[in-house]
This record gives C-alpha cells, sequence and structure tokens, in this order.
C-alpha cells in the first residue's frame, strides 16, 4: 500500500478528528489533506508503532490501528479512491466531514463483508472436505475389490511430477502409442467449437473485447495445425455467427477456409482442411458478450448438428466408400463451448474432449475473497453459476479434459463436483484391470501444453550472443522500420534503451499497474530501460467497460506521478501481425554503456568491472494469476529472457524453458529487482536466451498436436450401431411406391404451415393418406400375429392395416411432438393431456396438405404400458404416432414398425437407442445412490421409495413421498457427480416420481436422435407443451424447434424441485423473449392451436 496518498491523508484525517475530539494534538494534515505531501509512509509509520502498544479490553478504540489492519492491508481501495478525490475536493468543512464519515462506514461495513465472505468461504471448503471423505469411504465399500501394491504404486505415480524439467514434458503414454506418419491412410473429421468472441483466421482482433483475447488465437492456430497432421481430413472450428453492423462484414461468412490440409493431390478432396464455420444462433444482428449467450445454446447445438451430419454425408462420398464420416472427436473450449459438445457428442454418440481456458469456480473464489461483490452480484453479472453448471456437465461427458499446467488440475478443476483426484486415480485403476466401476467414471486430466506458431519467428542461433542482427536506429529511414517501432518510439525520448515488454489486456487481474509503480519507483531501473505497455487496442478511454478504463486510467496518474514521460510507450492500437515485430524489438534493441551509470553504486547488485557492456530487452508477466501464459512462450521463441508470475501456468513454463525468474505479484520490489537484474546482467541474459531457444521445441504445434491425437486415440472411439447396421439405401426398395406417390402429391401442394394458402375446409376424404394406406396395404404384408394379440395387452399393437420395416419419419417433411405434462395430484395422466393431443390431431389434419407431409409423436414421463392406456382412453391409435419417446426419455418406440413390434406383436424399444444412450448406464448403482441420498434427515426413513411399474432397463423411477422433504435436481445432481455417477435427473409428473435416465438420455435429445437416426431436421419440429410440466421442460424451450406453449392445461408442475436458492435462474437457459416460441391466448382449440403454429412459423421465417 505504499504510495497510497489518499490512505495516508485520510489516515491523517481520522488522526486530526480524533486528537480534536479527546483533547490531544496530532496531525496536520486535516480533512483536506487527502493530496498527500511530505513523505507518504511517515503518516502510516506513526501510526504502525501507535498502534503496537498493547490495549486493554476496556481501551478506546483507536482509529489509526482499525484502519492499518483492517484497510490498508486488506481492503482493495479502487472504488473508495474515487470517493476519497470528492472528499478532498469538497470546500464546506462540514459537508467534508460528513462525507468522511459515510467513508468510514462503508470501509467498516467492507471489511465486516469480507470477513463474513471469508468465514463462509472456510465453511463451505469444510463441508466439501467432509462430504469428499464420505463419498471416497462409499466408494471403499462400493468398489470392494482392492488393489494389489503395485498398481497402486504404478496408478500414483503416473500421476506425481518428475524431477527434470525435459523429462516432464517427456509424456507417458503407458500402452499408447504414439501418433505417426503410419496413420496417414485414416481419414479424421475433427470438430472444435469455442463459441464467444470474434473469431477469423486473419487479422485476429485480440484484446478488443474480454471474449476476443488468447482463446481465439488459440483454436485458430490448433485447427491448422491438426489439419496439417498425418491422417487427418478436416477440421470444422465452430463460432457464432455474427451479423451486426457494430464488427466486421467477416465474421457473417458462413465459412472461412483456414488451410486446405497436408494431403496431396492425390488424396485429398476438396473439402480437406481446416475452417470456420459459424453457426447462428440468438440475434442475428447483436454482437453479445459470452455473458448473454447462455439462453441460446442450445440453437447453436441443432445448428452445428445439422451442419456435422451434412459434413458426415459429403466426407462419406469423398473418403468414406458411401458411409457417413461422423467426428473422431469433438472439442470444446471454456464452459459454452463445453455444454455444446456434451450435447453433440451424445447426440452423436461420439467421443468428447474438454479444455477449459479458464474456469468458473477459481473466478467465484477470485472475486469474493475481494469482498466487494456477493454471490448475487457476482452471478448478476458474470452468470457465473450458469457458467459452472456448463462445466460439470462438460466434466459428465468428456472423455478427457486437456489442460495447460498440472496446476490448473489440482488447484481449479478439484474445485468441481464432477472430478476428484483420489477416486479418478482408483477407477482408472480398476478399468485398466478390467474390474467394474459400477458405473462410476470421472474424466481423464492431462496436461498438453499449447503450442506456438513459429511462422512469424525468426530462426535465432541458439548457441549466439544475440548480438547478430541488432537493430541500428542511427541513419535509418522511418519508412524502412515496421509500422508498430514507429507508434512506440514516438513515446520514448530515448528510444535506443533496452525495453522492458508487458502486453495483456488492461485488466486488474493482469497487474499492469504494480508493474508501473515497480518501475517508477526503482531509479536505475527507469535510467536503464523503457517500459512498454502494449494493453490492447483503445479508441477512447471513456467508452471502455470501467474494469478496463480504470486499469488506464490508472496508468496513466501512475505515469504522471512518477515523471515517466518519456520511458513509458502506452501505443493505442496495434494488430495481430504486429506483435511478432514487438517482440524483435525488445529482443534486439540494446545500447551500450560506458563506464556504469553511477546510479549501480546505489543498487543491491554487486558490479566489479568498470568496463563497457552491453543491456538488452526484458518481457514480463506479472498477472496475480496466469492460467497458463502464451506470451511468455512467443516471447521466448523470439530470444527474450523472461519475468514471470509464480502463480499459476509460468512456474510450469519456467521450469522446462529455464530461461526467466519467478517473482510473487504483489510485490514491487521482487519485480524491480528481478527486471534489473536481467537487464544488467549479460551472462545471466544470454543464458536465459539459449536456454528459451533450446528448448522452446517443447511447445511448439506438432508436438502439441502429436500429443493430442496420441491421447485422443487413447479415448474409447464409439459411433452410432445403427451406421454398422442400417445400410443407406435401407428401406429404398420398400418405399419406393410411397416415393412416387409423394412425388406426384408434392405436385399439387397448396398449403403448408409456412404461410402458404391455406384450405381449412377441404374434406377429410381426399386425404391423400388414404389412398397411400390401400397401395401399401397391398405391397406390404400385415402382422396377424398384432392383429390376433393387439385386444389382449395394451402393450400390444393394434396394426389395422400395415406394419413398416422403417418408420414414416424417414418420410416426414414436419413433426408435431405433443409433450404437455398434464398430471393430477396422484400422478396420473388428466384428459386435459387427451383434450391437447385431439385437437393437435384436429388442426394438423383440418388441412390435407400439411397432413401428407407431417407426423405425430408423443413425449412424456410415463412408461409405455401407462401411455397406451391413455391413448385407449381417448379411442386415439397407437399408430397414429410416429414415434412415442416413453420413460423421460429413456425409451423410444415406432408403433406399426416392423422393427419395434417382437415376435408377439408386441411393442418393443429401438434397439440402437438404447445402445445409444448405454454410455455410463449402471441401472443398479444409480438405484442405490438415489435410496442413500434421499433418506429424510429427520430420521423418518427414505422421502422417496421404488416405483418398479414405472422402471426400465435405462430408467429408475420412485415415488415421492412429501416433495416439501426432497432434495432439489441440482442438489442432487452434486452430490451424484461427487460419486462419480453421471445421470440425468427429473421430477415429474407433478412432483410426484423421481426418474433417473442415463446421461445421454432425455426428451430433448431424443429429439435430437430421431434428426441423426431418420433425418427429420430439428428446425422443422413443431413442439407442443404447457406452461407448467417436469423439471426436464426447461431442456425442451430452447432450439431450433419451433415451440407452442398452451395456455391453461397444466395448473402446476414440478419446476419447484429444479434448483435450489444461489444456482442459476431460468432466464439463463431459455431466452425470455424469442421468434421460435408462440402462445395460445385462449382454450386450446384446433383453431387457437393453428394459429399459434402459423404466427411461430411466420416469426421464424426470418432467422
Amino acid at each position: 500500500m505504499a504510495g497510497n496518498e489518499w490512505i495516508n491523508g485520510y489516515l491523517e484525517a481520522i488522526l486530526d478528528s480524533g486528537a480534536t475530539a479527546s483533547g490531544g494534538g496530532g496531525g496536520g494534515g486535516g480533512g483536506g489533506g487527502g493530496g498527500g505531501g511530505g513523505d507518504p509512509k511517515s503518516p502510516v509509520a506513526g501510526a504502525s508503532s501507535s498502534s503496537v502498544s498493547p490495549r486493554g479490553p476496556h481501551m478506546n478504540f483507536s482509529p489509526t490501528h482499525y484502519f492499518v489492519e483492517e484497510v490498508v492491508k486488506g481492503v482493495d481501495e479502487s472504488d473508495l479512491h474515487r470517493t476519497w478525490i470528492k472528499v478532498v475536493a469538497t470546500r464546506n468543512a462540514r459537508e467534508r466531514s460528513t462525507r468522511l464519515e459515510n467513508m468510514c462506514w462503508r470501509i467498516w461495513h467492507l471489511a465486516r463483508k469480507k470477513k463474513q465472505l471469508e468465514l463462509e468461504g472456510i465453511q463451505r471448503m469444510s463441508a466439501r472436505q467432509k462430504e469428499q471423505e464420505q463419498v471416497r469411504l462409499e466408494a471403499t465399500e462400493d468398489l470392494a475389490e482392492d488393489l494389489s501394491e503395485s498398481e497402486k504404486g504404478d496408478t500414483v505415480g503416473e500421476l506425481a511430477p518428475l524431477e527434470t524439467p525435459k523429462k516432464k514434458f517427456q509424456r507417458n503414454f503407458s500402452d499408447l502409442t504414439v501418433w505417426s506418419d503410419e496413420n496417414k491412410e485414416k481419414k479424421l473429421y475433427i470438430v472444435l467449437i469455442s463459441v464467444h468472441g470474434l473469431v477469423r483466421g486473419e487479422n485476429m482482433e485480440l484484446g478488443s473485447d474480454s471474449d476476443t483475447g488468447g482463446q481465439v488465437k488459440y483454436v485458430v492456430e490448433l485447427a491448422r495445425a491438426l489439419a496439417m497432421m498425418p491422417g487427418v481430413y478436416r477440421v470444422d472450428l465452430f463460432t457464432r455467427q455474427v451479423s451486426s453492423h457494430d464488427v466486421d462484414w467477416s465474421y457473417g461468412e458462413p465459412t472461412e477456409m483456414l488451410t486446405s490440409g497436408s494431403h496431396d493431390a492425390e488424396g485429398s478432396g476438396e473439402s480437406a482442411g481446416a475452417y470456420i464455420v459459424r453457426i447462428p444462433c440468438g440475434p442475428s444482428n447483436k454482437y453479445l458478450k459470452k455473458e448473454a449467450l447462455w439462453p441460446y445454446l442450445q440453437e447453436f447445438v441443432d445448428g452445428a448438428l445439422a451442419h456435422i451430419l451434412n459434413m458426415s454425408k459429403v466426407l462419406g462420398e469423398q473418403v468414406g466408400r458411401g458411409k457417413p464420416v461422423l467426428p473422431y472427436v469433438i472439442h470444446g473450449h471454456y464452459a459454452d463451448a463445453g455444454d455444446v459438445a456434451a450435447l453433440l457428442s451424445g447426440a452423436l454418440n461420439v467421443p468428447m474432449v474438454l479444455t477449459g481456458h479458464s474456469l468458473g469456480r477459481n473466478k467465484l473464489e477470485q472475486i469474493m475473497k475481494q469482498g466487494r461483490m456477493s454471490k448475487e452480484e457476482i452471478d448478476s453479472t458474470y452468470k457465473i453459476m450458469r457458467r459452472i453448471e456448463g462445466e460439470e456437465l462438460a466434466l459428465d461427458a468428456a472423455e478427457l479434459v486437456i489442460t495447460s499446467t498440472r496446476q490448473e488440475i489440482d488447484e481449479q478443476w478439484g474445485l468441481y463436483d464432477g472430478f476428484d483426484v483420489k477416486l479418478e486415480k482408483v477407477l482408472r485403476a480398476r478399468t485398466r484391470r478390467g474390474v467394474s466401476c459400477h458405473g462410476r467414471f470421472m474424466p481423464r486430466m492431462v496436461v498438453i501444453p499449447p503450442g506456438m506458431d513459429f511462422s512469424n519467428v525468426v530462426a535465432e542461433d541458439i548457441d549466439g550472443d544475440g548480438d547478430k542482427d541488432d537493430i541500428s536506429l542511427d541513419g535509418a529511414s522511418p519508412r524502412s522500420l515496421p509500422p508498430i517501432w514507429a507508434e512506440v518510439f514516438r513515446f520514448l525520448t530515448n528510444p535506443h534503451k533496452p525495453m522492458i515488454l508487458a502486453l495483456s489486456r488492461p485488466d486488474p487481474k493482469k497487474n499492469i499497474t504494480t508493474l508501473v509503480k515497480a518501475f517508477g519507483e526503482c531509479r536505475p531501473l527507469r535510467e536503464l530501460a523503457n517500459l512498454t505497455l502494449i494493453m490492447g487496442n483503445r479508441d477512447d478511454i471513456e467508452e471502455m467497460p470501467p474494469g478496463n478504463a480504470n486499469v488506464l486510467t490508472t496508468v496513466l496518474k501512475l505515469i504522471d506521478k512518477y515523471d515517466l514521460y518519456g520511458s513509458v510507450a502506452i501505443p493505442k492500437h496495434h494488430n495481430q501481425a504486429d506483435v511478432p515485430e514487438i517482440y524483435r524489438l525488445t529482443a534486439k534493441m540494446k545500447v551500450c554503456y560506458m563506464p556504469y551509470p553511477p546510479c549501480f553504486k546505489i543498487q543491491r547488485l554487486t558490479l566489479t568491472e568498470n568496463v563497457g557492456y552491453f543491456l538488452q530487452g526484458v518481457f514480463i508477466n506479472p498477472a496475480l494469476v496466469e492460467p497458463f501464459g502464451l506470451t511468455l512462450i512467443e516471447a521466448a521463441a523470439h530470444g527474450l529472457p523472461i519475468v514471470a508470475t509464480k502463480n499459476g501456468g509460468p512456474v510450469d513454463i519456467t521450469n522446462a524453458l529455464n530461461n526467466g525468474l519467478l517473482v510473487d505479484p504483489h510485490d514491487q520490489n521482487a519485480i524491480a529487482d528481478a527486471l534489473l537484474k536481467l537487464v544488467a546482467d549479460k551472462n545471466l541474459w544470454q543464458e536465459c536466451r539459449k536456454n528459451g531457444l533450446r528448448n522452446i521445441h517443447l511447445y511448439s504445434w506438432p508436438e502439441h498436436c502429436r500429443t493430442y491425437l496420441t491421447r485422443v486415440a487413447g479415448c474409447r472411439i464409439r459411433n452410432p450401431r445403427w451406421l454398422k447396421d442400417t445400410p443407406a439405401d435401407a428401406g429404398a426398395d420398400d418405399e419406393e411406391a410411397e416415393d412416387s406417390l409423394m412425388d406426384f402429391q408434392d405436385l399439387s401442394l397448396r398449403l403448408s404451415i409456412d404461410g402458404e394458402r391455406c384450405s381449412l375446409n377441404e374434406p377429410a376424404s381426399s386425404d391423400p393418406q388414404d389412398q397411400v394406406q390401400r397401395i401399401m396395404n397391398k405391397i406390404k404384408q400385415s402382422s396377424p400375429a398384432a392383429a390376433a394379440e393387439g385386444e389382449k395387452n395394451p402393450a400390444e399393437v393394434h396394426a389395422p392395416g400395415t406394419v413398416n420395416k422403417y418408420p414414416h419419419l424417414r418420410r416426414r417433411r414436419r413433426l408435431f411432438i405433443v409433450a404437455v405434462d398434464c398430471y393430477g395430484d396422484d400422478g396420473k395422466a388428466s384428459r386435459k393431456m387427451l383434450q391437447v393431443i385431439q385437437e393437435v390431431f384436429r388442426a394438423v389434419r383440418s388441412d390435407s396438405q400439411m397432413s401428407k407431409i407431417s407426423g405425430f409423436a408423443l413425449s412424456t414421463a410415463m412408461p409405455l404400458s401407462e401411455t397406451l392406456q391413455l391413448l385407449k382412453l381417448g379411442k386415439i391409435s397407437p399408430t397414429d404416432f410416429d414415434a412415442l419417446i416413453c420413460g423421460s426419455g429413456s425409451e423410444v418406440y415406432y408403433p406399426g414398425t416392423a422393427q419395434c413390434v417382437d415376435a408377439q406383436g408386441r411393442l418393443r424399444p429401438d434397439q440402437d437407442y438404447l445402445h445409444h444412450i448405454n454410455h455410463r448406464w449402471s441401472h443398479d448403482g444409480a438405484r442405490q445412490t438415489i435410496g442413500k441420498l434421499m433418506a429424510a434427515h429427520d430420521g423418518s426413513g427414505n422421502t422417496v421409495e421404488p416405483d418398479v411399474e414405472s422402471c426400465n432397463a435405462h430408467c429408475v423411477s420412485f415415488f415421492v413421498r412429501d416433495p416439501k422433504k426432497v432434495n432439489t435436481i441440482d442438489e442432487m445432481r452434486e452430490r451424484l457427480r461427487m460419486r462419480g455417477l453421471r445421470c440425468h435427473l427429473m421430477y415429474c409428473r407433478n412432483s410426484t416420481r423421481l426418474q433417473v435416465v442415463p446421461l445421454m438420455a432425455s426428451r430433448s435429445q431424443a429429439l435430437r436422435y430421431l434428426f441423426v437416426r431418420w433425418g427429420l431436421p430439428v428446425r422443422n419440429m413443431y413442439l407442443i407443451v404447457g406452461d407448467h410440466g417436469d423439471t426436464d421442460r426447461e431442456e425442451l424451450l430452447s432450439g431450433l424447434h419451433k415451440t407452442v406453449i398452451v395456455k391453461g392445461v397444466t395448473e402446476k408442475g414440478s419446476e419447484d424441485l429444479l434448483r435450489s436458492s444461489g444456482s442459476y435462474h431460468r432466464e439463463d437457459v431459455v431466452p425470455s423473449e424469442s421468434p421460435l416460441a408462440a402462445t395460445t391466448r385462449s382454450d386450446p382449440k384446433a383453431d387457437e392451436i393453428m394459429r399459434a403454429l402459423k404466427e411461430v412459423t411466420k416469426a421464424s421465417s426470418g432467422m
């Protein structure tokens, strides 16, 4: 806090006020002395000396002691500083005194709030540790088979850090085969996802806002590098499409080629290479910050899924011998893309990889430690709880989590419910031995440092002394210099002096102000070097975000305070192509001193030779915490020694490269000493330079990609089973006649829900479906068993005509899904559900042309038996539906389809779907764990009991005895994750049931399965829901399908049991307004439903 004169002036005012009140003397600054004159440290020093005297419990309160201990040492003063400026500018003594008193109370409340938050944090950590110990005890009981001592040693040793830096980066792949040129015959399709920010391949606007930073550069270079690897045919980098006047037009282009790949002309096709694919989601004419994107992520998922399926067909024709080529892996970057990747991975049944970049729980802990914002305020600003849930969902689905450093695993991912280092080691060891883990799973964490693009780096002589090609400005023409050099030089009085370079956003976490203070207060450093600060791009500080503007304003004030004009360069603009030139300038700019400057006499450095010497530049990253530190690698590649924070990724980087010094970012004296040591000691500078250049290959992109592909190859590679079992032209012969009829009828289409002319009064007898049915009855075999047995069992198919080999979904152009959750207090379906179904039928069938191209599905939490009983009660045939989604998405049926009818003629679920959702599912593990967790706290027994009739192989169902005593969904999910169980939970049927289904199963994911399996696009689906429903209703409301909310059919649902206080909010999942949703205005009659359907279709047509 040294040098904060406003604090010193404030203390003087407090002392003066206290002395006056008590009749004593002291202090001379008064209320107006806040400007701070004289020795700034003297008031604090005096105050500290007076505060160390012992005070008895009855002594008067010492404001000096309080403010020195509680404020000067423990409170972030940026806001208080602005208040203090107003105080000292107040001339009226009484008003100034009042403001001073108010400020005193603000500080007191802030300090008390900070202590309360610290206590709450300690309590949370204690509770978490207790829960983790309980989880490990349960795991020990459940996983009864112990490991041998040798296996334990192997497991622990695999995660232990190794001794030497180089060996630390020589990956131990155990049984994995390192990726090599032998894989060049493979034609892999890889999908990367980075949703937020402005992403393009050239002239990246890094630093233009907080969302467009190092992650953008990382994913673009990763896509390029992967496309150049042997065996990789195509890489797609998905990001959000932005067609706004506020940003460049290039961000609205659907695709952008990054590279054509590494294949020669013989082995490559027109689709090979790396591409940026921009997916529209949310308002198309607005650039949204990442905090505002959460409600639109499911739209992104559906758009990305459509592109992947189309590209898979194209690649199948080029390199897949006619079969679709699905992604080899889907890789999400950051929490939002992790959420998207989890859903895409589940829809396609392919492996998922996650890179967090920066983590929400870590950010939440850091902000709460400051004591300036409550958890509610933090969540409102950063949507931090939704971000954390996105990260947890990504952990649920990820096979592999890639981190940059060991610290990220131990200190950041260790904060999450879905990852426990000890349990992960046990589960991994059991998997190796082929021993069951009882449904428990933890993702594998591996350290793969980011690579770097060396194409813009001039090759350096490692064994040289760095003197070759040094920059000389004498006689140089300004036109011969790179423009960014001229921009830097215009700030400097003596541009020949070596440079200290810092390159980062003007973010408070980057700690630039402490660097400027260290430079300003160290006279020898000021005389030997210049300071260059590249802090993003700016036009007007007033238009910048408050946090960034505050940092820049503080830097300018410090420059003025220490009179650093001519010694500090702060260019306003630079582009990505300028960055290598900035590094090169810093590495090559040097000056010769002879003899040593007089200032060295007062330094702690021992200098013995009074001869001429050269000084050269240094790069510094003084961030409070740096997750990785890509700029440190870039600096090392250009031959620059580094000074870096000791918190985070730079520890691993400096250990590997051995090219610099680590410092405490809070200690400005340590920062100044480290910079001075590297700038002044040529031998140390040359040693650091050589070490960095010698070891920089560890961070090359080929090395990164080789390790990356080796790790991905070690994952369990999954693909939909039906890809192998069903030929691409399956059913073509069976449906040839139907195709002809469909083509004929297409010529006479006069009406559709898309806003064409409507003919609602056409008689039903002219429905072409009757003609189709009569023809199909002749060319297809009926099912006698089904006809004979249909009346005996409601689960048996009533087949009035035919049994098709494949569902009609293959031929549908639209699908209307009824998903109203109308249940009574006993959990049984009410007649309102039947009413809605019948009215939807009437609305769609009122027009024969629409009816011809449309199908129906029913989505419900009920098991099949109860669903068929309900339909029988309403005299509705099951074959009126193309699909029945039962058990909260745990089963999918196709009535009237041969593949969903067993030998006795009874309906059976889609076996491919069951195989699809079986990933990481343990029926017994879920049933037993839920039973333990739902025990009542008051000792009255379990709050749930098994509902055997509603259970199936992929659904565990429980009766809820008392909804007021059960845990919410997010509480249950948290505790299951800690135990390594990855499930999908929901309260349903008017809070009378708790159902647990596999992670990859849900009613919303079942719709995407129908798209993937049968080719019916999600955007052509129409979902009819009530205004209340089960806890999974929110998932159904988002996405590219059209939604009609039917008012008045559901009085209450189960949503109250979805989230507890302190969790994320509904508006973080469902858009508050969307052209994809419409609501009925009155009773759910056919004409009103039709009006809403037309409204949502018309509104969404402009998207």
